[in-house]
């Protein structure tokens, strides 16, 4: 059974914070009930001492004489809060006797005693402790201080601790309310975006691309997984745009060449052309720019398919440059375009082949777009671990609206789709795709009218 991430973070919070809670006040329990017990234990024999201490000092050695109403008093009242007080002389003979004085009082007191401590599960036992009685270096007797041990609790520490627990248990519980509240508040918080996030998701994959979402929250994460599902949204979108595009680009490429043979044969079958050599010239043209569209496909699905299969090894980058260069040579001066290289060694983990049509599509465009009295510099240098190859040139340079999209397969800024001007649209794509298959990257920089610059970076051997 399946349930919804809000309920899993919202029990699992609850959960948590009644753990936390439920240690927490068990620690506190623990550590109070500790330093209470020890501190009553404390105070007992405290009391004790002082009861003793009262006691001598009921001595009246002038008269040679006990205070006994002061005895008496002080053995009620010691006798009302748990101890039962048996006191000698000197000699021995007994001087007073709570238990001799009100057996049934002490009975009362002791059972009561017993009973709280029974409550309050602690364990122990009545025991008599006994005090020497002295004044002035002498001695005066003793007392036998019968109480509850180690430690007992009185009427008032008895109700100290059941309303402390008591407190405990209602913070507890409040605690968890609170708990249960933030929970489902801090669940709806993350939850959410998730949903409208999954919503959005849904939606675009069904094709709708204008789906966007709002940035609800101030969780970084949460705002990337919005951010990230906004630039699917608007990527998807360009891509189906370029998908248009292609099939607008492919169909009118195939519509010429065919329209033009069919009219030819056309007018040859009905006799209203003779078959001469132009014409047929003409339709072995058109067919070949039919052979050439063909060919561009293949060359990408081939560059697609081999950069799976590279045969890496350390490359001199400035070695695989000027091996190419001299190819384009020729052909950029029949424009009247000047091409330079330059640069350092720098060895690069690549396929060589692989690389060397890199840089011939990247010559191939430079030498195309750079007019008469132009120049294209091919540069090699080392980055911060990268390898770098840039081309540039100051020919007339791509329109800022086109840059982000020059790298897509079929796209050219030349809408007019003339291939003598703008070709199929694929040298730049095989690029991009040779060098995300080395793990390097491919960036483009250009200004209408003011030339182009190409940049390829590939990691260091």
């Amino acid at each position: 059974m399946r349930h919804s991430l809000r309920a899993r973070l919202s029990l699992t919070i609850l959960l948590a914070v009644l753990l936390v809670i439920a240690l927490v006040s068990v620690f506190a329990n623990l550590v109070i009930n500790r330093q209470f017990e020890a501190y009553i234990e404390a105070q007992e024999t405290a009391r004790s001492r002082n009861i003793a201490a009262d006691l001598s000092g009921q001595w009246d050695g002038s008269t040679g004489a006990w205070n006994l109403e002061y005895i008496h008093a002080l053995g009620m009242y010691s006798l009302y809060d748990g101890y039962i007080l048996k006191i000698y002389d000197s000699d021995g003979d007994i001087i007073w006797d709570a238990e001799n004085h009100d057996m049934s009082l002490c009975g009362q007191i002791m059972s009561e005693i017993t009973v709280r401590m029974d409550i309050a599960k602690k364990s122990g036992d009545f025991t008599a402790h006994t005090f020497e009685l002295e004044h002035g270096g002498q001695r005066l007797g003793a007392v036998v201080i019968n109480y509850y041990g180690p430690y007992f609790y009185s009427e008032t520490d008895f109700r100290f601790i059941k309303a402390l627990n008591t407190i405990l248990v209602y913070i507890g519980i409040a605690a968890a309310a609170v708990a249960v509240g933030a929970g489902l508040f801090l669940a709806r918080r993350i939850t959410r975006p998730l949903a409208k996030t999954a919503e959005a998701a849904r939606r675009i994959s069904k094709g709708d691309y204008a789906a966007r979402l709002e940035n609800e929250t101030d969780t970084r994460e949460l705002s990337d997984l919005v951010s990230a599902i906004n630039y699917l949204s608007e990527a998807l979108a360009e891509q189906e745009k370029l998908r248009q595009r292609l099939t607008a680009d492919v169909a009118h490429e195939l519509r010429t060449p065919l329209t033009s043979v069919g009219a030819h044969l056309d007018a040859m079958i009905e006799g209203l052309w003779q078959p001469t050599k132009e014409r047929l010239q003409s339709c072995r043209e058109e067919v070949l720019r039919l052979g050439s569209l063909v060919n561009d496909l293949a060359r990408l699905a081939k560059a697609d398919s081999d950069s799976s299969r590279l045969n890496l090894a350390p490359v001199d980058l400035l070695e695989v440059v000027r091996n190419v260069a001299p190819a384009w040579e020729a052909a950029a001066s029949q424009r009247g375009v000047k091409l330079t290289v330059g640069g350092a060694p720098v060895a690069a983990l690549a396929d060589k082949d692989r690389l060397a049509q890199v840089v011939t599509n990247l010559l191939s465009n430079a030498v195309k777009y750079t007019p008469a009295d132009g120049h294209i510099e091919v540069s090699v240098h080392r980055g911060a671990g990268i390898g770098v190859i840039e081309v540039s040139d100051d020919g007339v340079g791509i329109p800022e609206s086109d840059l982000p999209f020059i790298f897509e397969r079929f796209y050219r800024a030349d809408k007019s789709r003339g291939r003598g001007t703008g070709g199929a649209g694929i040298g730049l794509a095989i690029v991009k795709s040779i060098v995300a298959a080395h793990g390097g990257a491919v960036a483009a920089a250009s200004e209408g009218g003011k030339g182009s610059r190409f940049t390829v970076t590939l990691p260091e051997a």
